[in-house]
């Protein structure tokens, strides 16, 4: 038995230390602290930096004892190797109560104090869905944690390249101190990435504020922008023009009924950023704003628009009538549109024909995810023209809505489809389509 086993030991005892590391790094924190005790040289590698650059701390609202065991962990390590970390993540997990904001509040100005003056490579940093406008936040808890977390990004701005505060659903106020405190002694900020989406509380009209334009004319190297509609005016873009058209490579947008979106934007403010940002690609999302009307007024031709997303969020709406945006609107983006999202609720409106053409007009489309009511020979009149290159799809991924709760038929068809289709879509194609009951 001694000399089976010798090998193994041998083999583990002569590892290269790379090697270890790299399969420590995918070891959870309670895997690590045993694998720390095996012998001396286990126990230093543990140490190196590489297994500590990225950390997530989740914090759950109604944690079991396992979870509150991870959070600890979590938090230890975090203090304990923080000079290495590079990217943090913290994650907020049904929040439920006062109580459990203000114990957030402390752990992370406790955290904040240790990484501020122990590290300096932290350069992505991420808090999503704060959603600091809710119930259990509490005036006082959320005048301290914005102070808190303000404190440490001034700490920490000369280092910070990526920072993600999605939904964190600020006033505008707490918003431009929050992002005032990434610019330096020079008024000047050269953070890269910054995501604010949903950043603001709803129903304010920040493209009209002053405030929030001083704020973003501090940033003088952003590649990619996240944000909601509500910020966009003809005086951000001449912002973005003056200060990062030579770094601006991606504006991802979101537009939500919920956001004020009627403000009058001029397609020459467009004109005149893409002109000097030749680089610039734009992402557009939409939740719930489907009228043509309103999407004419956001989707002006001068857009450099990469990417669509058009959801109805399952909800019907008769004013919300597609053909026209399919035939008239979208058409105008043929040349640059690469990706296409279509969640619809169109069961009284046929747009098989109106859609294939579209597809078939965008010369660049590589990705459709189309959730609808179409025919099923639809995806048989797709799959052809893929055959015969009349588009270059790459991703298909289609839900076909019907309103007869027996789908066995169009199942049948579909896998017909599949069989006559075979090698293309096996060979070539990221391919999902299923029929979809709505009753």
């Amino acid at each position: 038995m001694e000399d089976d086993s010798e090998p193994e030991q041998r083999s583990w005892a002569y590892l290269p230390d790379v090697c270890l590391s790299r399969v420590f790094h995918w070891l959870n924190d309670t895997d690590r602290s045993q694998a720390a005790l095996v012998c001396k040289k286990w126990s230093c590698i543990m140490c190196s930096a590489s297994l500590w650059r990225t950390r997530t701390i989740t914090f759950y609202g109604r944690p079991s004892k396992a979870c509150k065991l991870q959070l600890q962990s979590s938090l230890w390590y975090v203090k304990k190797f923080g000079v290495h970390l590079e990217c943090l993540e913290i994650k907020l997990s049904n929040p439920c109560n006062p109580t459990f904001t203000q114990r957030f509040n402390v752990t992370m100005r406790v955290l904040f104090s240790h990484l501020a003056k122990c590290n300096s490579r932290l350069a992505c940093l991420s808090i999503k869905h704060l959603e600091l406008d809710r119930f259990f936040w509490k005036n006082v808890t959320r005048t301290r944690f914005v102070k808190n977390l303000a404190a440490f990004l001034k700490k920490i701005r000369k280092q910070l390249d990526y920072l993600n505060l999605k939904g964190a659903r600020v006033t505008l106020e707490e918003g431009c101190e929050l992002l005032n405190s990434l610019s330096c002694l020079t008024n000047k900020s050269f953070i890269s990435h910054i995501s604010i989406e949903d950043f603001f509380r709803l129903h304010l009209p920040i493209y009209s504020s002053p405030l929030f334009h001083q704020t973003m004319s501090k940033f003088h190297s952003l590649v990619t922008l996240t944000f909601n509609y509500n910020c966009i005016s003809d005086e951000l873009l001449d912002i973005l023009r003056e200060h990062s058209a030579h770094s601006l490579c991606t504006l991802n947008i979101k537009c939500h009924v919920h956001d004020l979106h009627g403000q009058v934007v001029w397609g020459m403010s467009w004109a005149n950023l893409v002109k000097r940002a030749p680089k610039l690609n734009v992402n557009f999302f939409f939740e719930r704003v489907m009228r043509h009307d309103h999407l004419a007024r956001i989707l002006l031709v001068e857009i450099p628009v990469k990417s669509i997303s058009l959801r109805s969020c399952y909800l019907h709406d008769p004013e919300w009538i597609m053909r026209a945006t399919l035939t008239n609107l979208l058409p105008a983006y043929c040349h640059v549109l690469e990706k296409l999202t279509l969640e619809l609720n169109n069961n009284n409106e046929f747009l098989d024909d109106e859609l294939l053409q579209l597809i078939l007009s965008c010369k660049k489309l590589l990705f459709l995810k189309v959730w609808a009511f179409l025919n099923v020979t639809f995806m048989e009149r797709l799959l052809q023209n893929r055959a015969e290159r009349k588009c270059i799809l790459t991703t298909i991924k289609v839900r076909l809505y019907t309103g007869q709760r027996d789908t066995r038929e169009a199942d049948r068809l579909l896998r017909d489809i599949y069989t006559k289709f075979k090698h293309l879509i096996d060979s070539e194609l990221n391919y999902f389509v299923i029929a979809y009951p709505t009753l």
